[in-house]
């Protein structure tokens, strides 16, 4: 049987994707009818087609393009000497010199947009001259000098810079040719200079600056750059290049050492250890989908073969985090603190996916549209189509939205539970709402702090959790106001030390730590800097879960992170800050109705008060809110205030939400309502002095000075209604068998579930767990009436070979099995043995016939 192209490239992967760049190189005849074909399509791309701006639904997109490019023009017929554009200031802030090549880029793309709101621009050569001229005199004076360049930021010069720079020199390619044809090579071979973490001007895979999404946009330039020069070779290196990123990420047998990409659990990963699918993960999704568009009919690539990695990379990364149209905030790292994430991170989302359906065919096409329509149909916000970058994107999307035959879909069950243990990160959803869960250990960063954003980052990988509710504006609960008003040592989820830590322009005078002369090599953009300021990891190795159908469980140790373990160790500079962290052992088991936290060891050793934050909410100041609750001794209880709780519920009349808390095993609680006011600009310092207002619910325990280790058993129950958490009190269904810094578990006897976390080596069994687990690990067992039992089962600490758990009781028989698992009878019961061998917190499951 012959084998396609398709399932070649599925079963050699790396080396597969050598079959999507055709093998024989391309006849001159063939490079230049091809480049022409790759410039009109960017020319589309980013311009539209009369036919697509003859359509209404176009209008305020073409009236932007248009203001956009009449704005700029008039500041360059107000620039002063020695300036482009008026009071932009040139020669020592390379954001401004990208700023000048955006504005530059702009007024092309108005001249090659048909259908704009007046006719004077488009086709205007007078206008595209002044553009080139204006190229020109940037190359001359403050681009073309590489002894005066590459100051500040690199990734403008490498990559901000060079596509503006492209993509004007692609919208206007027949008038450079015409009016100034040095201009082209002149502005590449600067731009191959400028590729200063390249190899002689290209691309280098070695390197920690050429990998995921910023290897995307280098390579896209530089297949632009080969159309504009006629370069079939430059076009397939860059294509070769590009081709990486599609690879899965095998942690075992890195290629080129880059741990940037996708993994097989759907996990996202950039700058080597952050979370950020929703970041930079969608700037990957869209600059290889635009990649897909310009080399579509080209000759250059078999496209269509990567459209169902890319379909992949959605249904199984992207889709799992997206709520009600709003992008977690566990997967946004620095961009949490920016004023326009959430709903906007979606809608560039959608654009790419609008493409994706374009290129894919049959079903895949099929269920990519009824995404695009799912999320339209239950997004809190509309979405503005006139920030999608292409006009053609929006009819696409239009004719989507309004064709009757599409039903909405979404691309996996409306109850899952996702264990993202590749980013240490977990997501749970049921109808009606979404958990979404922050970890972080020795291989994912406890957060991002960069460029002066999220100053105050220090716990938002220490278990913090983000609970949506469906039906709420999302804006209203979460969003850069939720980090504005909420304490950063207070965020849902987290246990911290009292104390005032300061941010990194606090102590330093500067966004960066700066100290050259060290050996460790502290400049802004030095791998020390990473390590240490930017995004740090944590020191623990125990953090992740398991996946039985859809429910989970999840497990982390807190941390150092490993700045305060190498001051400790003398590595770091004396003036170095570093800060100490709480401790604490954390669990998460997640059901349908209810989340239950287990925490042990909840302290410090250093002495000092420690706060655990189980719940922080926000709402609008004029918000009708109500707190109530009934102490363990029955008697109902009213807040704000503190109290010994057997439940507590939140409930915002106006958003119509609610959120339950059941403490089974608590310390007294204490609740606040606070009104809070701070500026957007207290957590990122390029965000506007805009004051904001929130009244902050704080649901917290606190420790004092020098207390014993605590535990805390509670119940998260989200749209809980009074009625259901005083069922708590008498049911029974929900027991704690152990919470410790060695076990913790639980059973719910209405699901027929049990669900342990194991922390340390050796035997770990507990009254009524009815399993005993060997060393650390997590585990779900779900006994069925049908005599079936099934079993999940991870290691959380990536690094062990086999876990063994056993079933005591009569034998049972195997039914079914992943490949990895083992199952002997013994006189003890079953014994399952897992081979966790480089699996990377991947969970094996078994079923088995029989009662245990």
């Amino acid at each position: 049987m012959e084998i396609t192209r398709r399932r070649l490239l599925s079963a050699l992967s790396a080396a597969g994707l050598v079959a999507v760049i055709p093998s024989e190189p391309a006849s001159g005849a063939e490079v230049d009818v091809g480049s022409a074909r790759l410039l009109a399509n960017t020319v589309a791309v980013f311009a539209g087609t009369a036919e697509s701006n003859a359509r209404p639904e176009t209008a305020a997109k073409l009236a932007a393009i248009d203001t956009a490019a009449r704005t700029n023009l008039a500041s360059m017929d107000a620039a002063g000497a020695g300036e482009l554009f008026a009071g932009l200031v040139l020669g020592t802030d390379e954001a401004n010199l990208n700023t000048a090549f955006r504005r530059l880029y702009e007024i092309a793309l108005a001249t090659r947009t048909p259908g704009a709101p007046a006719s004077d621009l488009y086709g205007n050569t007078a206008v595209q001259r002044r553009v080139i001229d204006g190229l020109g005199w940037l190359h001359e004076r403050y681009y073309g000098d590489q002894s005066k360049g590459y100051y500040g930021n690199w990734h403008h010069w490498e990559i901000g810079l060079s596509q503006h720079i492209s993509k004007t020199l692609a919208l206007l390619s027949d008038e450079v040719q015409a009016y100034r044809p040095d201009l082209i090579r002149t502005y590449v071979t600067s731009m191959d200079a400028y590729l200063r973490n390249g190899v002689d001007g290209d691309v280098n895979l070695d390197s920690r600056f050429h990998t995921g999404a910023n290897l995307a946009d280098i390579t896209t330039n530089r297949i632009l750059q080969g159309a504009l020069l006629g370069d079939d070779g430059r076009i397939r290196k860059a294509l070769t290049d590009q081709l990486t990123v599609f690879v899965t990420i095998d942690p075992y047998h890195l290629n080129h050492g880059v741990t940037d990409g996708h993994y097989a659990d759907g996990s996202f990963i950039q700058h080597s250890s952050v979370a950020y699918t929703g970041s930079y993960g969608k700037a990957l999704l869209t600059r290889v989908v635009q990649a897909l568009k310009i080399l579509d009919g080209t000759g250059f690539a078999h496209g269509e073969e990567l459209v169902p990695t890319v379909h992949g990379w959605v249904q199984n990364g992207f889709a799992p985090l997206i709520f009600e149209g709003w992008m977690m905030e566990i997967v946004k790292g620095r961009a949490v603190s920016r004023t326009d994430t959430g709903y906007t991170d979606v809608a560039v989302v959608v654009e790419a996916v609008v493409d994706l359906a374009s290129l894919a065919t049959d079903a895949d096409a099929t269920a990519l549209k009824s995404y695009v329509k799912y999320i339209r149909s239950t997004s809190r916000a509309p979405l503005d189509t006139a920030a999608f970058v292409s006009p053609v994107s929006i009819v696409r999307y239009t004719d989507i939205i309004g064709d009757a035959t599409i039903e909405p879909a979404d691309l996996s069950p409306a109850s899952r539970s996702v264990a993202f243990n590749a980013m240490d990160r977990t997501v749970h959803r049921r109808p009606g709402y979404a958990f979404a869960l922050a970890r972080s250990s020795d291989r994912i960063s406890k957060y991002e702090y960069m460029n002066g954003e999220n100053l105050m980052p220090w716990f938002q990988g220490d278990g913090a959790y983000y609970l949506y509710l469906s039906g709420q504006d999302q804006t209203q609960a979460y969003g850069v106001d939720y980090f504005t008003t909420v304490s950063p040592y207070g965020l849902a989820g987290v246990t911290a030390p009292v104390e005032r830590r300061h941010t990194i322009p606090e102590l330093y005078g500067k966004p960066y730590y700066d100290n050259p002369g060290h050996p460790l090599n502290f400049t802004s953009s030095s791998e020390s800097q990473n390590k240490y300021v930017y995004f740090p990891r944590g020191t623990n190795r125990y953090s992740g879960g398991a996946v039985l159908g859809a429910y989970g469980a999840a497990g982390m140790v807190q941390s150092d992170d490993v700045a305060f373990r190498d001051k400790e160790a003398g590595l770091l500079p004396d003036d170095f800050v570093v800060y100490r962290n709480a401790t604490a052992t954390k669990s998460w088991f997640l059901l349908d109705e209810e989340i239950v936290v287990l925490a042990a060891g909840v302290g410090d050793s250093a002495g000092r008060a420690v706060t655990t934050t189980v719940d922080a909410r926000t709402a609008a100041p004029g918000d009708q809110l109500s707190v109530t609750g009934m102490r363990r001794d029955g008697r109902p209880w009213t807040g704000p205030g503190t109290g010994d709780l057997r439940w507590l519920r939140y409930a915002n009349a106006t958003q119509q939400t609610a959120v339950g808390y059941v403490f089974l095993d608590t310390p007294p609680v204490r609740v606040a309502l606070d009104r809070v006011t701070r500026s957007r600009r207290v957590v990122r310092t390029a965000n506007p002095d805009t004051a904001v207002t929130r009244t902050v619910l704080g649901v917290t325990v606190e420790q004092a000075p020098g207390a014993e280790p605590a535990r805390l058993a509670y119940v998260l129950v989200p749209n809980a209604a009074e009625t259901g958490l005083r069922s708590y009190l008498h049911d029974g269904r929900l027991k704690i068998l152990a919470n410790t810094s060695r076990l913790q578990a639980i059973t719910h006897t209405g699901l027929g579930l049990t669900a342990a976390n194991s922390f340390t080596p050796g035997h770990h069994e507990a009254p009524g767990m009815r399993m005993r687990i060997d060393g650390p690990a997590s585990v779900i067992v779900r006994r069925e009436r049908r005599g079936l039992t099934t079993v999940a089962v991870s290691d959380p600490t990536m690094h062990r070979d086999t876990v063994t758990v056993l079933l005591p009781g009569r034998p049972l028989r195997e039914v079914t099995s992943d490949d990895g698992v083992r199952v002997r009878a013994t006189h003890a019961g079953t014994r399952l043995d897992f081979d966790t061998h480089h699996a990377y917190g991947r969970s094996f499951r078994v079923t088995l016939r029989g009662w245990a």
